[in-house]
């Protein structure tokens, strides 16, 4: 029988980033997170900058937590899924308080993933359990490698689950994270994060 991952360490916040494919895998994920976690979520999925998101209203209806999009300065609330805005960067500033920035593209994108987990790990260090989706750019790889070099948790979905391989190839490209597991690995491991966890 095969064994679910788990993790031996604490986790304060869990940030996540996905592109091309990225609805998909987090509709697949975010059903698996307690109504009782008491952590973070905060989520970069590659938007156009062209219209209002509707990532809220598609995920509040699979998702246990609440859910809502990101607005500048507001607290960091526990048990809370937040999606950063189309066109700005998502970042975690000390507090732990919400962010937005309309600082330039990373790899072409705004909200950039690698703004958000490098920004993250600034503040919850160790207790920053990092995840990075699918997607068609290299987005993510450098923050995956911050998160690591900063002492926190990683995960990087198995390209070969990953509707686009490209972002998470660059990711194993650039360090070995703690965790490279398909979706039902990925589901598997944040349903099961145990209260020692907490």
């Amino acid at each position: 029988m095969k064994r679910t991952p788990r993790l031996q360490r604490k986790v304060g916040a869990i940030a996540m980033g996905a592109s091309a494919g990225g609805i998909e895998a987090l509709t697949a994920l975010l059903p698996a997170l307690s109504d009782a976690l008491p952590l973070p979520v905060f989520i970069v999925q590659h938007l156009t900058r062209e219209r209002p998101s509707l990532l809220v209203g598609l995920f509040e209806r699979y998702c246990r937590l609440p859910v809502c999009e990101a607005t500048d300065n507001a607290p960091v609330e526990p048990g809370t899924v937040y999606f950063a805005p189309p066109d700005y960067h998502l970042l975690i500033d000390a507090g732990p308080r919400i962010a937005l920035s309309v600082d330039p593209p990373v790899h072409y994108s705004r909200p950039s993933i690698d703004v958000l987990f490098e920004s993250a790990v600034d503040q919850y260090g160790s207790l920053l359990l990092a995840i990075l989706l699918t997607g068609a750019n290299e987005d993510g790889a450098g923050g995956i490698q911050a998160v690591r070099e900063g002492g926190g948790m990683t995960i990087v979905q198995d390209p070969a689950s990953a509707q686009v391989a490209a972002m998470p190839t660059a990711a194993l490209a650039r360090c070995a994270p703690d965790l490279v597991l398909d979706l039902a690995g990925i589901a598997a491991v944040m349903a099961a994060l145990p209260e020692s966890c907490w």
